[in-house]
């Protein structure tokens, strides 16, 4: 396996994993989607275009997973980090995973932040193995036009619908 920083060249190979995420990501909510390789395609030109290093697993020069790292202040967030389900437990995520830690390094921090679906139980377990359980932050917001939260999630004394 081969960890790759992706540049714009390698946008239209990389972009099909990307619109598979964005599917998985809808999963976590109970919404079916189709992959949108277009979608995918703009949201990687996107993130080369505000400067956030992606990172991509490769073997036989097929596209495993990727991650992608934005940096504020200092401060590493993996924005984004997939595997394809055939590969996983492969030490994919963690070949992955090490690349945002090494950038984190590179700026003088300990961590790397991330965002995750409170029921993405794969990547807290993964996040977890690696020493990561620090509750960091939550983002509250009210419901879009016709969305019913459904799960409810207690944090602390509150009760929040997810």
């Amino acid at each position: 396996m081969e960890i790759k920083k992706i540049g714009a060249d390698d946008v239209d190979a990389l972009a099909p994993l990307d619109a598979d995420f964005r599917v998985a990501l809808r999963s976590y909510k109970g919404d079916v989607v189709q992959p949108d390789v277009q979608a995918g395609r703009e949201e990687l030109l996107y993130y080369l275009e505000k400067g956030y290093p992606i990172f991509a697993a490769l073997e036989q020069g097929q596209f495993l997973g990727y991650a992608v790292c934005r940096i504020d202040d200092g401060c590493v967030w993996v924005e984004a980090l997939y595997v394809r389900p055939e590969h996983r437990r492969r030490h994919v995520a963690s070949a992955l995973f090490d690349c945002a830690e090494a950038l984190a390094r590179s700026y003088e921090q300990d961590t790397v932040y991330n965002y995750v679906h409170p029921n993405n139980d794969g990547v807290i377990a993964f996040l977890r193995s690696r020493g990561y359980d620090v509750l960091n932050l939550i983002e509250i917001r009210k419901p879009y036009a016709g969305e019913e939260p459904g799960t409810v999630y207690r944090v602390g004394n509150n009760d929040l619908r997810y």
